[in-house]
C-alpha cells in the first residue's frame, strides 16, 4: 500500500518536473526566435533607409528636372507675352491715329454738306424764281404747262407712236401666238382621238300605239305608278310610235327608258311589273354608272381618287353640255391638260386630275344650290382630293383666280376640248340670242356706227365714226369690248373684236 502511494508521488512529482522543464525550453526557444526576429527587423529597417534614401534622391532630380522644364517654358511665354503687348500697344497707336483721321475727315464733310445745302436751297430759291417769272410770262402754270407740252407731242408724234405700238404688238403676239399654236397643236395632235356629239335620248320607240293604252293603263293607274316610281313625266301624245320621257335629272331618265323598254319588251304592264322593272334599271344603272367612273378615272390616268368619287363621276355619262357628252369632255380634257403640263412644264399628275374632275359638280347641280363650280368643290373636299387638285379645276370659268398654273391649263383644255369644230351643239335659239347680244354690247359704246357678229359669234367687227374715234381710241376700244363680254357673257373658245376705222378724203378736181 505504501509503495502504491509512494509509487504515485513519484509520477506525480516527476510530471510536475516534465512541465517545469517543457515550459523552460520552451521560453530558451521563444528567447532564440525573439534575439532573430529582432535581427530581421533590424535588417529590413536598414534595407528600407536606403530605399527611402534612393527614392528621396531620385524624387529631388525630378523635382530639380521640373523645376528647369517649367522656368524655361515660363521664361518662354513671358516673351510671347511681352511680344503680344508690344503688338497690342503699337496697335493702339494706329487705332488712335486712324480715329483722329476720321474725326478730321468728319469735320471736313460736315463743312463740306453745310456748304453743299446752302447751294442747293440757293440753286431751289433760283429755279422756283425762274419758274415764277416763266409762268407770268407764259401765263400758264407748271402743271398747265406740263399738260399742254405732252397733249402736243402726243398729237405731233400720234403717227410714230401708234406705229411704233403696232410694230411691238405684231412682233410680241407673232411669237406668243406661234408658240401657243406650236404647243397646242402638238397637243391636240398627240391627242388624235374622235369624240362625237352625243344627245341623250328622251324619247321611247313602240312597236305600234295600242302599247299606250297599255302603257297608262286603266284609269291611268299604271302611268302614275310609272312616274311615281322613277320621278319621271310620260308624255303620251298623238306622236306615232314614240312615248317622251321628260326629266331634269338625266340619270332618272335613263331609268326610267331602260325600265319602259323592259316592260315593252315584256309585254305585262302593271304596277307589281313596273315596280320590278324599275328596281332592275336601277340596278343596271348603278352598275353603269361605277363602271364609267372607274372607266373614266383609268383612262384619264387618274389615281388616288375615293371609290365613292367614282359614282359621283360615272353620273356624269349621263349628262351633256351643248350635246357634247360631258364625262367625256372630261376625260378628253385630261389627256389634253396632261400634254400641254408636259409641255410648258406644269405638273402634269395634278392637271389631268384637276381636269378630270373641273365638271364632277354638274353632276348633282339639279339637287344641290349653287353653281356647279362651288359644288365641285365641295365635293372634293369632302373625300380628302389634294388641294392642288382643287385649286386647278376651280378657276376653269374664271369664278376664282388662278392660282397655279395648272389652273390655267384646265382652262385652256376647257376651251379646246368644247370649242373645237363639232364638239358641241347650239339650238337656233341660243345662237341667234347670242349674236345678238354680242351687236347690242358693241353698239352701247360712243362712236360706233356698225356692228357685224359674224363666224357663228367667233368674230365681232365694229365700224367706228372716223371723225369721233382716233386710232388710239379704237384700239382702247377694242379693249373694253372684249372686257365687256368676258364679264357679262358666257361662251366657249375665244371672241375676236375687230374695231375698223376708215378715213376716206373725197375731192374733185375740175
Amino acid at each position: 500500500m505504501l509503495s502504491i502511494k509512494f509509487v504515485l508521488a513519484l509520477l506525480a512529482l516527476a510530471g510536475l518536473v516534465g512541465i517545469a522543464f517543457g515550459y523552460f525550453l520552451r521560453w530558451i526557444i521563444s528567447l532564440g526566435k525573439r534575439g532573430s526576429m529582432e535581427l530581421e527587423i533590424k535588417q529590413m529597417m536598414l534595407d528600407a533607409q536606403e530605399k527611402g534614401k534612393k527614392i528621396i534622391e531620385e524624387s529631388e532630380q525630378r523635382v530639380r528636372e521640373k523645376e528647369e522644364t517649367i522656368s524655361g517654358e515660363l521664361k518662354e511665354k513671358e516673351r510671347d507675352l511681352k511680344q503680344m503687348e508690344e503688338r497690342l500697344i503699337r496697335k493702339e497707336e494706329m487705332v488712335d491715329q486712324r480715329q483722329h483721321n476720321v474725326d478730321t475727315e468728319n469735320e471736313s464733310l460736315k463743312s463740306q454738306t453745310a456748304e453743299v445745302t446752302k447751294l442747293k436751297e440757293r440753286a431751289d430759291t433760283l429755279i422756283h424764281e425762274q419758274q415764277v417769272k416763266l409762268e407770268k410770262v407764259a401765263g400758264l402754270s407748271k402743271d398747265e404747262a406740263k399738260n399742254e407740252l405732252l397733249s402736243s407731242i402726243e398729237k405731233q408724234y400720234e403717227n410714230d407712236l401708234e406705229s411704233r405700238m403696232r410694230k411691238l404688238e405684231i412682233s410680241g403676239n407673232e411669237k406668243l401666238e406661234a408658240r401657243a399654236k406650236e404647243i397646242l397643236t402638238t397637243s391636240v395632235h398627240r391627242l388624235g382621238n374622235s369624240v362625237v356629239s352625243d344627245v341623250l335620248a328622251t324619247t321611247v320607240s313602240i312597236p305600234n300605239d295600242d302599247l299606250k293604252g297599255k302603257i297608262i293603263g286603266k284609269e291611268g293607274r299604271n302611268i302614275r305608278t310609272f312616274e311615281k316610281m322613277t320621278g319621271v313625266d310620260v308624255i303620251v301624245d298623238d306622236t306615232p310610235g314614240t312615248i317622251t320621257l321628260s326629266c331634269y335629272d338625266p340619270v332618272r331618265r335613263q331609268i326610267a327608258r331602260i325600265a319602259l323598254e323592259n316592260l315593252i319588251l315584256d309585254g305585262r304592264i302593271q304596277p307589281a311589273k313596273i315596280e320590278e322593272a324599275v328596281q332592275k334599271a336601277e340596278g343596271e344603272i348603278g352598275n353603269i354608272i361605277k363602271k364609267k367612273g372607274s372607266e373614266a378615272a383609268y383612262n384619264a390616268r387618274v389615281t388616288n381618287l375615293d371609290p365613292k368619287l367614282f359614282m359621283i363621276l360615272g353620273r356624269l355619262y349621263f349628262r351633256t353640255s351643248y350635246g357634247q357628252n360631258v364625262l367625256d369632255h372630261s376625260v378628253e380634257m385630261a389627256h389634253l391638260a396632261g400634254m400641254l403640263a408636259e409641255e410648258l412644264g406644269a405638273d402634269p399628275a395634278v392637271a389631268r386630275a384637276g381636269a378630270l374632275l373641273h365638271d364632277i359638280g354638274k353632276a348633282v347641280d339639279h339637287e344641290v344650290p349653287g353653281t356647279h363650280v362651288e359644288i365641285g368643290r365641295r365635293i372634293l373636299q369632302k373625300f380628302g382630293v389634294d388641294e392642288k387638285v382643287i385649286k386647278a379645276m376651280q378657276a376653269h370659268h374664271e369664278e376664282y383666280p388662278y392660282e397655279t398654273p395648272e389652273s390655267m391649263i384646265v382652262q385652256v383644255a376647257d376651251a379646246v376640248s368644247g370649242g373645237r369644230p363639232g364638239a358641241r351643239r347650239d339650238s337656233i335659239e341660243q345662237y341667234v340670242k347670242r349674236l345678238e347680244d354680242l351687236e347690242a354690247i358693241a353698239k352701247k359704246h360712243p362712236g360706233v356706227d356698225k356692228v357685224y357678229a359674224i363666224s357663228a359669234g367667233r368674230e365681232v367687227r365694229v365700224f367706228v365714226r372716223p371723225e369721233e374715234i382716233s386710232d388710239l381710241d379704237a384700239r382702247k376700244l377694242a379693249r373694253d369690248i372684249a372686257d365687256q363680254i368676258e364679264k357679262e357673257m358666257q361662251y366657249p373658245g375665244e371672241i375676236k373684236i375687230n374695231v375698223i376705222r376708215e378715213n376716206r378724203v373725197i375731192e374733185y378736181a375740175r
